[in-house]
């Protein structure tokens, strides 16, 4: 194991080297270099990422990348930037709150630094989803400075709240000629209760609420509903019984015979999970830990698997007539490994190519990816 991280780690280095809604805020993807300007009636790419979870040992990390003096996340993530940055829009999830003036804790309550934003923004992404699991780690000042840094990196957040007018208003992004609606819900907040007199600090995961936001998002103009869920079993390579009826659940909601939904991108089990196409729409069980330090399940063993991830990247094209669905016109993943060694995101299909001997992990990701028959609904592996 030691000898293929560094491997991996050689490669990267040479691969681095080379190279509920009622109103809709509508503003455009910030700029990312090498993005093309949008054409009507074209289509668009929307990629998505897996959790962002800084463990003290990334934020050290960061720190010896920053030369000791504050804290830089954008070597980390610089492998998978050409795949995230040409994409017309770009989604990650950031999982963890941020903290301040040095206080920064990794697991179990986290406070990251807030420099994780700015990263993301020059990674190339436009949003993130934000409700988690660990939303509430630091209360409601937590989620303040989170977004605030967000905000001032101008990445786009969906799934927690400052104020309740913010709660009460969609996500809407741009992404080439179309207008994208960013929803984003948690099954739990780890116990912690939302803060008092802010029921609508985190969204939490409500089938009815769900498919209301879908349909409040749709009639504020979003050419295209995309919700994120922080759902599943940890350290479960299958969808549990929830992940499926929830997803057939939402898939199967329609309005005026168009799907209310048109992708779900899971989060939370720290492993890759299947993607499926559920009642003709995909549905990604989930995506795994794009950014964590060294991971143990559940009986305290060291597990790989808890920093091996996907990216989707999915393509979608106009209707034919106004008032039909966009549709998916290519699916495609990416598999990924978040390297402890040397602290780096590698696209695995990029590193071997570049000698790495990552062949046998880009296969179990693969293998996984494809476990519930997305193949014949023509999902495939990207590079």
């Amino acid at each position: 194991m030691i000898a293929r991280r560094r491997q991996v780690a050689l490669a990267l280095t040479a691969l681095l080297a080379a190279g509920a809604a009622c109103q809709a805020q509508d503003q455009d993807a910030p700029a990312r270099p090498g993005r093309p300007a949008p054409v009507k009636g074209t289509g668009f790419t929307l990629v998505a990422s897996g959790d962002v979870l800084p463990h003290s040992s990334v934020i050290d990390r960061a720190r010896f990348d920053a030369g000791g003096t504050g804290y830089d996340f954008r070597p980390m993530l610089a492998g998978v930037q050409p795949v995230v940055s040409r994409a017309d829009l770009a989604l990650c999830h950031m999982e963890t709150v941020y903290g301040e003036n040095g206080d920064y804790t990794g697991y179990p309550t986290f406070k990251s630094p807030p420099e994780v934003a700015q990263a993301l923004a020059d990674t190339g992404y436009d949003g993130c989803s934000t409700a988690s699991n660990h939303s509430l780690d630091d209360g409601a000042d937590g989620i303040r400075r989170t977004l605030d840094a967000l905000d001032a990196a101008g990445v786009r957040h969906a799934g927690s709240a400052r104020a309740e007018a913010e709660a009460g208003t969609v996500t809407m992004l741009r992404a080439g000629p179309a207008k994208v609606a960013h929803l984003a819900y948690t099954y739990d907040t780890n116990g912690f209760p939302l803060p008092q007199g802010q029921p609508w600090a985190v969204n939490l995961i409500d089938e009815n609420r769900i498919v209301a936001d879908a349909r409040a998002a749709r009639a504020a103009g979003a050419d295209v509903v995309v919700v994120s869920v922080h759902w599943g079993t940890e350290w479960q390579d299958g969808p549990d019984e929830r992940q499926l009826a929830l997803g057939r659940s939402l898939t199967a909601a329609r309005t005026g015979g168009r799907p209310d939904i048109d992708l779900i991108l899971g989060t939370h089990a720290h492993v890759p999970q299947a993607y499926e196409k559920v009642n003709g729409t995909w549905v990604v069980y989930g995506m795994g830990d794009q950014i964590a330090g060294e991971m143990f399940n559940h009986e305290g063993v060291q597990d790989p698997r808890g920093n091996q991830s996907t990216l989707g990247r999915f393509t979608f094209a106009p209707p034919a007539r106004p008032g039909q669905r966009w549709r998916v016109t290519r699916a495609e993943f990416v598999p990924q490994v978040f390297d402890v060694d040397a602290g780096r995101v590698l696209n695995l299909n990029e590193a071997l190519a570049r000698g790495a001997d990552v062949r046998g992990l880009r296969d179990r990701i693969r293998d996984v990816v494809l476990s519930r028959g997305a193949a014949k609904d023509g999902l495939v592996m990207g590079k």
